[in-house]
């Protein structure tokens, strides 16, 4: 086995800290002595031990001359935890091996320069594009301050995401409904908008085995969104933001009894929660990535303001038809075609007797 077939176990050991870790990184780490795996790690959960000082503690021998393969730059700063840098060191590791260097400003190449200045070999870049991508959700936010935003929406061949009379259940089979919930624990928060509230009454909880429910985020502009709704009824139990421009302190405290956190936020140009100035407070909040699966008009006020960074579209071979039928996105849209929202780097795979096409977003010249 050579450098990257270590690094291909660490990565495979940093993804099981998915949905546990924001808005730390997910990070793996493998410790090799004469081609033996004596030691393994990842980052499980924010707060705890990092991979690096996980895979120390797993050593079933001494360290001393031996390699450590590790998904992110180690860090040298006093955070939640100790620095990593420090445990490398004294363990007696002889060689280093980085993915992706870390964008914190707080490591950005100090950790790599420590272990050096202490006679330790780094060699680094191994696997970075498959480590970067793993991590893409964390260098976005740690460079921007703001959440990571993916708009996720389940459409029909014909690209309707509900019939003329507004019916939209089911548009996916049950496979793809299965991976949207796996999507939910992967971000930190699901938004929505008080329009699907006031139509679908969703709980936008996660419903899979070991998952995690996200924040839920609700755009409710002027504080719409019924109280008996089971997103207000269950927010004592699962975090529950709601935006709004509303200045009504009475209305406001009713949400808020009920354990919902409000947010006052300015308003756009039209009079709706103004995008970039939210994402702004959520990243304060430590939010560090958002699925939106909102209707049309919050997924183009989200496109509009230049935020998504990623598209989820759930396709299935079906056809609804009708001229008035609801699409993924709305509002005015752009002018022509040269200034579309463009999926770059697109991925189809088959789900079920679906399609999910996932991409990251390049922004066009109207965004803002």
């Amino acid at each position: 086995m050579d450098d990257r077939d270590y690094m291909r176990i660490a990565l495979g050991l940093a993804v099981r800290g998915e949905g546990h870790v924001s808005p730390n990184p997910m990070v793996g780490a493998v410790i090799v002595k004469d081609g033996r795996i004596i030691g393994e790690g990842w980052h499980q959960r924010y707060g705890g031990a990092h991979a690096e000082r996980n895979a120390i503690a797993s050593l079933s021998e001494s360290a001393e001359g031996a390699v450590m393969y590790v998904t992110l730059e180690p860090c040298c700063h006093y955070g939640h935890q100790p620095p990593c840098t420090d445990a490398i060191i004294d363990a007696g590791i002889r060689r280093v091996v980085v993915a992706s260097s870390d964008p914190n400003p707080l490591v950005a190449g100090n950790g790599t320069r420590i272990l050096r200045e202490h006679g330790i070999e780094v060699t680094e870049g191994i696997l970075k594009d498959e480590a970067d991508r793993l991590n893409g959700i964390f260098f976005h936010y740690i460079t921007t301050h703001r959440p990571f935003v993916a708009v996720k929406y389940a459409m029909t061949a014909d690209g309707k995401i509900a019939s003329h009379t507004g019916a939209s259940r089911w548009i996916t089979g049950t496979v793809a409904r299965e991976s949207v919930h796996r999507l939910r624990k992967r971000y930190t928060a699901v938004m929505t908008g008080a329009g699907t509230v006031l139509a679908d009454d969703p709980l936008l909880t996660c419903r899979i085995p070991e998952g995690r429910n996200p924040v839920r985020i609700i755009l409710d502009s002027k504080l719409r969104t019924p109280l008996s709704s089971r997103i207000v009824s269950t927010a004592h139990e699962v975090p529950t933001i709601i935006a709004t421009c509303s200045s009504d302190y009475e209305l406001r405290k009713q949400y808020t009894d009920k354990g919902c956190n409000i947010i006052a936020v300015e308003s756009d140009m039209d009079g709706h929660v103004d995008i970039p100035s939210l994402l702004d407070e959520l990243g304060k909040m430590e939010i560090d990535s958002i699925l939106s699966e909102g209707g049309g008009r919050l997924s183009w006020s989200l496109f509009r303001s230049g935020c998504v960074d990623k598209v989820y579209a759930y396709i299935s071979p079906m056809i609804l038809g009708g001229r008035d039928a609801l699409t993924p996105v709305e509002g005015d849209g752009v002018d022509t075609p040269n200034e579309a929202f463009r999926i770059r780097n697109a991925v189809v795979t088959a789900i079920g007797d679906d399609f999910l096409l996932e991409g990251e977003v390049e922004r066009c010249s109207q965004a803002s």
